[in-house]
């Protein structure tokens, strides 16, 4: 029997209770929220479940949302699949703008190590229990985060790009 959407949620629920909600089917991606202090539990459920075994994680992610409340500047996503089932989903945990941490799985997929390590070199998420969390692909003396929405795109010399089209200023207009 096909693993539907429905026995995801109520595995979670059941499991988690509010700490995870927000749930949708967007278009054929089945996505939901977790709250940041529960991920590594999640993670390893989603995992380890011999019904839901969601043993592949696709990609992890980091997002910078300057206009939300301080509560949900930035969030980490994650994706994940089960290849018995050639079922994917995808959640988010939402993290505070001024210090942005999540507690790190790359002790539970090895491949998270470097998808954290990108994270955090972009937006400035720290990553609690990594490894080894230091930039992987900026230089070491590089103080800011470029994926964040404050840093300027190109310098302002440059006629061709226009920072306002990609949402990093204070105004669109």
């Amino acid at each position: 029997m096909a693993l539907e959407t429905t026995e995801i949620q109520e595995k979670l629920v059941a499991t988690f209770g509010n700490a995870v909600f927000q749930f949708n089917q967007d278009r054929d991606l089945f996505t939901f929220e977790v709250s940041a202090d529960v991920i590594t539990a999640v993670v390893l459920f989603l995992k380890n479940d011999p019904q839901l075994r969601f043993h592949f994680l696709t990609d992890l992610c980091g997002i910078h949302y300057p206009d939300n409340e301080e509560e949900r500047q930035f969030a980490v996503v994650y994706h994940m699949h089960n290849w018995y089932e050639n079922k994917r989903i995808r959640f988010k945990t939402f993290l505070n703008g001024t210090q942005p941490e999540v507690k790190s799985i790359a002790n539970i997929f090895l491949c998270a190590n470097w998808m954290e390590r990108e994270t955090y070199d972009f937006f400035g998420i720290n990553f609690v229990g990594h490894p080894q969390l230091k930039r992987i692909l900026n230089m070491d003396e590089m103080v800011s985060f470029p994926m964040r929405k404050e840093f300027p795109m190109e310098d302002g010399g440059r006629t061709d790009k226009d920072d306002r089209f990609f949402g990093r200023t204070p105004s669109n207009s």
